[in-house]
Formats: C-alpha cells, sequence, structure tokens
C-alpha cells in the first residue's frame, strides 16, 4: 500500500497535467463485457445480492537460475514467486477477477477482507515466498458478499468464471450471459473485439483528441482488494479498508542494484505473521 500510495500521487500529478492513465486492467476494455455490466447496472438481474469470482490455473513458469546472475536478476526474472515484484497471484493475476467485482459493485470499495492461502505445492525454495491459492470473502457496507478464490496449481482442474446474483436474475461476467425473471440473453456481435486493442485504440484517440482517460480510482481500488485479500490470508485477520489503506508496511528492496545478496522475506504463516 505504500507503492500504491505513491501511485495515486503520481496519478494526480498526471490529471493536472492533463495526462491520460489508462489501466491495465484489460477488461474494462471489452466490448461484450462492457454490455454485459451495462445491463448489470440497468437492472437486468435486479439489486446485486451475491458475487463470486474464481481463477484457477495450472502452475505458471520459473526460468530457472543461472550462476552470472544475481540475486536481484534472479528474482527479477522469476517475478511471479517473490511478494515484492508480483504482490502475489492474487494481484498478479486474480486482480483482473477482482476488478470485475469492483466494476460490478460501481467502484464502490468493499470495507472489509476475510481471507485463507497458502503453499500446498509450492514448497520448494525456488517458489519464493509465494502462495499458490487464495480465498478471500469482501464485505460491503449493504451487505453484499463477494466470494473470490484463486490458485495455480500443475494438474488442477482450470477455471476462470465470474457471477453477479441479483433479486431478479444472475450474471455470468465472463461468458456475457445473464438469465432471470426477463428471460435470456447473451452477448452477440461480429465486431471485432480485442481488449488489449481497444484500450489502446481509446489511450491513442484520447492523446490526438486532447481528452484525457483517467482510469486511476478503479485501477487503486481493484490493487488494494488484492492486496486486501493478501494482507488477510498472511496474517490471518479479517482486514478493513481503512486498516488497510493506512499500512506501513514497505516490500521494496533496499536498492535497485544489482544485488548479489537481496534478503528474500519468509513465507507469512497465518496467526504469526502480524500486520503492519
Amino acid at each position: 500500500v505504500v507503492g500504491l500510495r505513491r501511485i495515486q500521487a503520481a496519478c494526480k500529478l498526471g490529471a493536472e497535467k492533463g495526462l491520460s492513465m489508462v489501466s491495465g486492467l484489460c477488461y474494462r476494455y471489452h466490448f461484450a463485457k462492457q454490455e454485459t455490466m451495462k445491463r448489470v447496472h440497468g437492472g437486468e438481474i435486479g439489486e446485486i445480492r451475491t458475487l463470486q469470482c474464481t481463477y484457477n490455473t495450472g502452475g505458471l513458469w520459473h526460468r530457472g537460475r543461472k550462476p552470472e546472475w544475481s540475486e536481484m536478476e534472479y528474482q527479477m526474472r522469476n517475478w511471479l514467486y517473490f511478494t515484492w515484484l508480483s504482490g502475489d497471484h492474487i494481484a498478479e493475476q486474480h486482480i483482473h477477477s477482482l476488478d470485475k467485482v469492483l466494476w460490478a459493485m460501481k467502484d464502490e470499495a468493499p470495507i472489509k477482507a476475510t481471507s485463507t492461502g497458502g503453499r500446498i505445492l509450492r514448497t520448494d525454495e525456488k517458489y519464493g515466498n509465494a502462495y499458490d491459492h487464495f480465498n478471500t470473502v469482501f464485505e460491503w457496507e449493504n451487505g453484499v458478499r463477494a466470494f473470490s478464490s484463486c490458485r495455480q496449481m500443475p494438474g488442477t482442474a482450470f477455471d476462470v468464471s465470474d457471477f453477479a446474483v441479483g433479486t431478479t436474475g444472475t450474471a455470468s461476467l465472463q461468458s456475457h450471459r445473464i438469465t432471470g425473471e426477463n428471460g435470456k440473453w447473451r452477448h452477440r456481435s461480429d465486431e471485432p473485439d480485442d481488449m488489449y486493442q481497444n484500450e489502446h485504440n481509446e489511450l491513442f484517440k484520447s492523446i490526438r483528441a486532447g481528452k484525457p482517460i483517467d482510469n486511476s480510482d478503479y485501477m487503486i481500488k481493484s490493487t488494494m482488494l488484492a492486496i486486501m485479500g493478501r494482507m488477510s490470508a498472511y496474517t490471518g485477520q479479517t482486514v478493513s479498508w481503512e486498516q488497510a489503506w493506512q499500512s506501513t508496511l514497505d516490500l521494496s528492496p533496499p536498492s535497485y542494484e544489482w544485488l548479489e545478496q537481496l534478503e528474500t522475506k519468509p513465507v507469512a504463516l497465518p496467526g504469526v505473521e502480524k500486520f503492519i
């Protein structure tokens, strides 16, 4: 969060300078998801009561270690497995699911998070201090809960899905479908819809038109959801939004030189790891 507050200040300065800030949370630029979210916000599933998001994948790559690499270079080449570089996979990968949850909630931040997580298969030293699974419940002021699950384990079932359950229907956010009292709907279009290209198109358009885009608000909030979930899992405690935002934990290394020696923080043990 120390770094996130720094980013927030940079984004504020960028806005004052009239710069565009387009986030890498690319689902926001996917036309199919924009149409689905428009319908959710338009009341087609009624009032949202529950959300569920899942990002379960197999194992990811590892670059190994070469004798000529310093410890800093080794960690940077294997950045997935070090919290100071990736934020752990709840922030590195699952953030895209959490961003859809926040989007469904019209970018209203939750008030607290309660999470569990750990390392079942990532027990080798090469996996740094990253977990291989998280399960988190986020709660909002109005009583809505989002149930979040993510894992990165070889040989396990793949599932990337998100659901918003309302008083009159359910929306599948990832597959762009709605079912409920208002019937069934599914997004269909022959229009090109590459979300990566879409967001670049919008960025270039904003620069040419002199109409800056500022995605910083939801970018920072979605990152906070990921950090809250990680904090809660690491410590074994429920973490509030206000508590998380005031955190003084700074994961930055002492230097960004190609350090031969670079301390790796021990794997967090819930109930032992303290909230800072």
